[in-house]
Parts: C-alpha cells; structure tokens; sequence
C-alpha cells in the first residue's frame, strides 16, 4: 500500500526505454560514390511501373524509390542505384541498393535507421549475403538470407524491398542497360 507511488515511477521509465533512436549512416551521395567510385555523373532513372506491375511486386501504397544511372565520364553506363524505405518495426529504414549493369547486387547500405532495436542490420557481413543475387535469384529469408535475432523485422523487410528492387531492374531497367 505504501508503494504504490513506485508504480507511475516505474511505468514512465519503461515508455521512456522505447523511445526510437534516429541515425543517419551515409547520404545517397556518400551511398553513390561507394558503390561507383569511377562513376562521374548519376542520372535520375525513371522506372514506369504500371498497376499491374506494382500488384505482383507487392509494393505498399505511394511506393516509388528513386533511381540514378551510374555513368563513367565517356558516358558508359556502370550500373544502378535505388533509394528505397521499408518499415522495420514500426518506423522507416531508408536503404541504398547498387546494382551491376546486368542486374547483380553490388551493395546494400543502410542510410537512415529510426527504430531502437534491429539496427544490426548494418553489420557488413549481413548485407554480403545480398551481393551478386539477381531478379533470377531467391531472396528469402530464414532461406537464402540469414536472420539475425533481435532483428527479424528489419531483415524481413530489407529483404522483401531488395526483392522489389531486383524485380524493378528486370521489368524496366534491364531495357536500358548494355547486353
């Protein structure tokens, strides 16, 4: 009976432990020149995807990433890269995916991560497992990429983004690229 005044104490202290930790890891541009570093220009891309396209991609409402042409200085094009943001648990992860000129994952940075828990999405070896698959590669998890615990909705959402990108490069981008 006379503790009860502990109880409020208490509870407010456990809100205040959720609290979201925003980070920002790298810029696009800190992302760009990472993965092209002989790149001299990145060209916006636009990817037209129509309705149908978006319903099999299982892509969310608004969903659009940006995309830029990574081009050397005699104007060969080196590859792609796409901006793109997954909810984790309940807060936004904006990620970089570079891709090849024939659609291989070059690499997969974190940008910006809000959440409190799960940011171990950001250790390299993690983000490996992503590189060289393409649209023709599965990309699951729990399958082909590991979870880390603790972690599991930012994973399962990182990967299921990768897989939307790898299916927007093989549906519209793969046109404009060198054979």
């Amino acid at each position: 009976m006379y503790l009860r005044w502990l109880i409020p104490l208490g509870t407010g202290v456990a809100a205040v432990a959720q609290i979201a930790h925003a980070a920002q890891y790298m810029t696009i541009e800190q992302a760009q020149r990472a993965a092209f570093p002989a790149a001299t220009t990145f060209a916006p891309a636009h990817a037209v995807l129509d309705a149908a396209t978006m319903a099999t991609l299982a892509a969310p409402a608004g969903w659009a990433p940006q995309i830029w042409q990574a081009r050397s200085g005699d104007n060969q094009i080196l590859g792609w890269i796409m901006e793109d943001r997954v909810i984790g648990k309940s807060e936004a992860i904006t990620y970089a995916l570079a891709l090849d000129t024939n659609g291989a994952v070059l690499a997969l940075e974190i940008l910006d991560y809000r959440e409190a828990h799960g940011g171990e999405i950001r250790i390299p070896a993690w983000r490996r497992q992503f590189v060289g698959k393409t649209a023709r590669d599965p990309v699951t998890l729990n399958r082909d990429i590991k979870n880390i615990s603790g972690a599991t909705l930012s994973c399962r959402h990182i990967t299921e983004g990768v897989q939307r990108l790898l299916q927007v490069y093989a549906r519209t981008l793969r046109t404009k690229s060198p054979d």
